[in-house]
């Protein structure tokens, strides 16, 4: 691990942002110096189908030169290396790592990983930027730089187009700097023409849990949306890190989103599967005769009630709360909300959840009630 000698500047600038991003990178891009002493690293949340021409758009006449990176790259005082589309850029000592490696919040390239390899590998030298962006990326990555000394800069959420990356990491780091985007270029090289300050002695064990370098708490009861792994936590009290085993990293934030849509996904699955078994009962009834070609098709009618029932709750956004869960309790007279009530009662041409048997009976401590079993048929 390379430690900075003395009279080491802040040589190593890495920068993060995802919606808005390519504007005010090129703004800040225009305001910087050719000659600036560091090494400049960018990574944009982008479409990982599509080739980035971020380093195309950065590069202008008279400026830094600007470049995909490659993996293998020489870090250099005065370039501009872009993280190329699908791929993370990592920092390592004097080059660059360029890999498919797994998802980071959801992102290839991310941010996070920019940051944190670049803390590793160059300390108290790094100089972290967050700008404007979506959810909580980039706060990870400051409190890696952080832990080991470096300077963590962020754009001023009212200046930003998307605030919730710079506000996310005003709230869980202990920021330097927050600045407007106008502001930023004569900001950084200022800091860049700072002396570093000395390698910290020690990093956290918490820091070191929430980038995967010490196990975190296995104690989780989630598995990874991604790959179905098992979930450990780590990093601060106040921003914890989920990660599994294969490398997929997710924050709380990300992790709710994420689970969000596997819950949609696996609702889809269930109403394809109760469409096609009253198809499938539909078309054994057609070769049927007399009670069974009657069970066929009421089996056939009610699994297509209960499809509908879940597609209007996916498209409808509503769900049962824990409040509506308890009102279904035997002998509970409280009311259900208006949007849960319309999914349980249905209408004249849509069942109810309830209806069509969708909702088990509850007990009072909240487990499902078993159902009284009909004359043997």
């Amino acid at each position: 691990m390379p430690h900075a000698g003395a009279n080491i500047n802040h040589d190593i600038l890495v920068i993060g942002a995802s919606t808005g991003g390519i504007d005010a990178i090129r703004g800040l891009m225009a305001g910087l110096p050719a000659d600036l002493p560091a090494a400049v690293f960018v990574v944009i949340h982008i479409d990982p189908v599509h080739e980035t021409h971020l380093a195309e758009l950065l590069a202008r006449p008279g400026g830094m030169p600007a470049q995909v990176a490659r993996d293998g790259e020489v870090v250099r005082p005065g370039h501009i290396l872009v993280a190329p589309a699908d791929h993370h850029l990592m920092v390592r000592a004097g080059h660059v790592e360029i890999n498919h490696g797994p998802r980071e919040n959801s992102h290839r390239p991310a941010v996070d990983a920019l940051f944190r390899t670049a803390a590793a590998a160059y300390g108290p030298r790094v100089i972290g930027v967050v700008l404007t962006g979506h959810r909580d990326c980039g706060t990870a990555g400051l409190l890696s730089i952080k832990a080991r000394g470096g300077i963590a800069v962020v754009q001023d959420p009212t200046d930003a187009v998307a605030p919730q990356m710079p506000s996310s990491a005003i709230a869980h780091v202990d920021v330097d700097h927050v600045t407007r985007l106008a502001e930023l270029p004569a900001l950084l090289i200022q800091l860049v023409g700072a002396e570093a300050a000395p390698w910290p002695s020690v990093v956290l064990p918490e820091i070191q849990q929430m980038e995967g370098a010490k196990a975190g708490d296995p104690d989780v009861e989630l598995v990874c949306p991604s790959c179905q792994g098992k979930l450990t936590v780590g990093g601060t009290e106040g921003f914890p890190m989920f990660r599994c085993h294969v490398g997929h990293v997710f924050t709380l934030q990300s992790l709710t989103a994420e689970q969000a849509d596997e819950v949609e996904r696996a609702l889809w699955a269930s109403a394809r599967a109760l469409e096609e078994g009253a198809a499938l009962s539909g078309r054994v009834a057609a070769s049927m005769n007399g009670s069974m070609r009657q069970r066929l098709l009421d089996k056939e009618q009610t699994q297509r009630d209960q499809a509908q029932v879940i597609r209007g709750l996916i498209l409808g956004g509503a769900s049962l709360s824990p409040a509506d869960a308890a009102r279904l309790a035997p002998g509970a007279e409280l009311p259900l909300s208006p949007a849960t009530d319309t999914i349980l009662a249905g209408s004249e041409d849509r069942p109810g959840a309830a209806a069509v048997g969708l909702l088990a009976p509850v007990q009072p401590n909240g487990a499902p009630k078993a159902r009284a079993k009909g004359p043997p048929r």
